[in-house]
Formats: C-alpha cells, sequence, structure tokens
C-alpha cells in the first residue's frame, strides 16, 4: 500500500510526535509514504481567514505535485486535508479556474488522484485486521475518548466522512488495539484552533470544557489527530487534575510495542506516562 504523502508544516516542528509515530506506525503496517518533493504550505488559519484565493491556490499546486506521482495523497493534518480537498474539488467542478491553475502550475488536471486522512487511511477494514495482528501489547484497561476535533470532519460535502457528529473511525482504531473506548458527546467540538495566538482566554475555555467533559465520562486519555487539537488541550487545559492528549498513532505505536515510544511521549505537557504505567502497559 503505497501513498503520496504531505506531511504539512506542523508534523516536523510542534506536532513532531505525530509525524515520528505517523512514521513508524506506517513502516509497522506495511503502508508506504512516499514524501511529496518540494511541497508547500497550504496557507493554513492564515490564507484561509485572510484571502480566499490564496487559501485555494496554495494547496493547487499542493495536488499538482501529487498528480505527478500517480499515487493518492494521504496527510495527517486535518487544515491540510480539508485545504487541498477543497482545491482539488475547485478543479475539479470550475473549468475556468482549473485552466488559470493548469497554466500557471504547467501541469493538466486528470482528477484521479485522492487525497485522504491518515486516520481515514488506517481505519480501512483491510487495515484495522493488520492492525489487530500487530497489537503485541494491547491497551487493556486504558479508558480511551477520540476526538476528532472541528475541521477534520467538515464540511461534510467535501470530506465525505462516515459521520460529521458522531464518527467512529478512531473509536475501530482504538478497539483493535485493546482501548476500552468510552463514548462521548464532544468528539467533534471545536478546542479554538488557531486563536490560541490571538485569544487565548477562548481556547482555555475551550479545551478546559473538553479535558473536563472527557474526565467526567471516565476517561483516561484523549485520543486526538490534530496537530492544533493536541496542543491547545494539551497545554490550555485548566484543570488541577489534567487528562493526558496523545495522537492516535501513538498508542497505536504502544500496542504494538514499537521502539522510539519514550521519545514521544516526553514531549507532552502532561505526561501521559503516569497513567500508562498505573494500567500496567508501560514498565
Amino acid at each position: 500500500m503505497r501513498f503520496a504523502y504531505y506531511p504539512g508544516c506542523t508534523i516536523g516542528t510542534t506536532a513532531i510526535e505525530f509525524g515520528l509515530s505517523t512514521d513508524a506506525v506506517c513502516e509497522a503496517l506495511g503502508v508506504e509514504l512516499v514524501e511529496l518533493e518540494d511541497w508547500n504550505c497550504c496557507g493554513a488559519s492564515s490564507a484561509h481567514s485572510l484571502d480566499h484565493e490564496l487559501s485555494l491556490r496554495l494547496p493547487a499546486r499542493n495536488v499538482a505535485l501529487a498528480q505527478g506521482t500517480g499515487l493518492d495523497v494521504v496527510t495527517s493534518c486535518p487544515a491540510c486535508y480539508q485545504h487541498v480537498l477543497a482545491a482539488d474539488l475547485r478543479l475539479r467542478e470550475d473549468k475556468a479556474w482549473r485552466r488559470e491553475m493548469e497554466e500557471m502550475l504547467g501541469f493538466t488536471y486528470d482528477g484521479q488522484e485522492r487525497t485522504r486522512h491518515l486516520l481515514e487511511v488506517l481505519s480501512t477494514p483491510e487495515l484495522i485486521e493488520k492492525v489487530r495482528q500487530r497489537t503485541t501489547h494491547p491497551l487493556k484497561g486504558l479508558r480511551v475518548v477520540s476526538y476528532y476535533g472541528c475541521v477534520l470532519v467538515r464540511p461534510p460535502e467535501i470530506t465525505g466522512w462516515d459521520d460529521p457528529e458522531h464518527p467512529v473511525r478512531m473509536d475501530l482504531l482504538m478497539e483493535a488495539i485493546g482501548a476500552e473506548v468510552v463514548d462521548w458527546s464532544y468528539k467533534v467540538d471545536c478546542c479554538g484552533a488557531s486563536l490560541a495566538l490571538s485569544r487565548s482566554d477562548v481556547v482555555i475555555t475551550l479545551s478546559t470544557r473538553l479535558a473536563q467533559a472527557a474526565k467526567d465520562a471516565g476517561a483516561d486519555v484523549i485520543a486526538c489527530a490534530c496537530g492544533m487539537c493536541q496542543i491547545n488541550l494539551d497545554t490550555r487545559q485548566a484543570l488541577e487534575e489534567k487528562v493526558p492528549v496523545l495522537y492516535f498513532t501513538e498508542l497505536m505505536g504502544i500496542a504494538f510495542g514499537l521502539p522510539g515510544v519514550e521519545k514521544w511521549l516526553k514531549k507532552h505537557t502532561v505526561d501521559p506516562r503516569p497513567v500508562l504505567r498505573e494500567r500496567g502497559i508501560l514498565p
């Protein structure tokens, strides 16, 4: 199984443990990620907020690069995922804009390649079965709530996710590695996203509400699939007894018994190792 890999800007910086665990888990499952050469930022929150045209032109360039590989694209960042999907949709539906982009970028759009989020790829039935087979250290007794954030599953007409209000793909993965999935009502609520820079008070309020809801549901940890969500919840929750927030790939790596886990876990502000040791998952 081979994909063109668009890592995005945060995977090697603020979300480096997401990047490291993604590489390790995909290698363990036989999923080959071929990084796009010369990829560029999708525009993130800045272009999306300030210049609509730029927010589509930037990811359109990545669509053109991916087309040269002949492979479907996978990305681990929900914002990158959403922006590339939006650019691809406009290339499909707006003939005049498509011709402009083809001339600017020197390619001919064929619409064959598809962009997927990493969670979408790893939660297919085929890979869920591989995950079960690869799990050597099941996370038995660890109570997990799955947090998707608001960007990954929306807008549904673009993402085509399983359910924009009650997605279950991450739940299926967590069950496959032996964790006890705890249902809750905050799977797709917003953490405040990039308001962490301009309105930290809003992010503190939203992230604290999410962390408290996870505690109220009886969860030991929050599993997430977004670098922005993870850093907001990990650093902004204003609780006395804080809830660890891990990437779903980190939990998979622990269940697979992969080397390098300690390197990922020590990067978290809320240390997840005490609860993992308490549950007998880490020595």
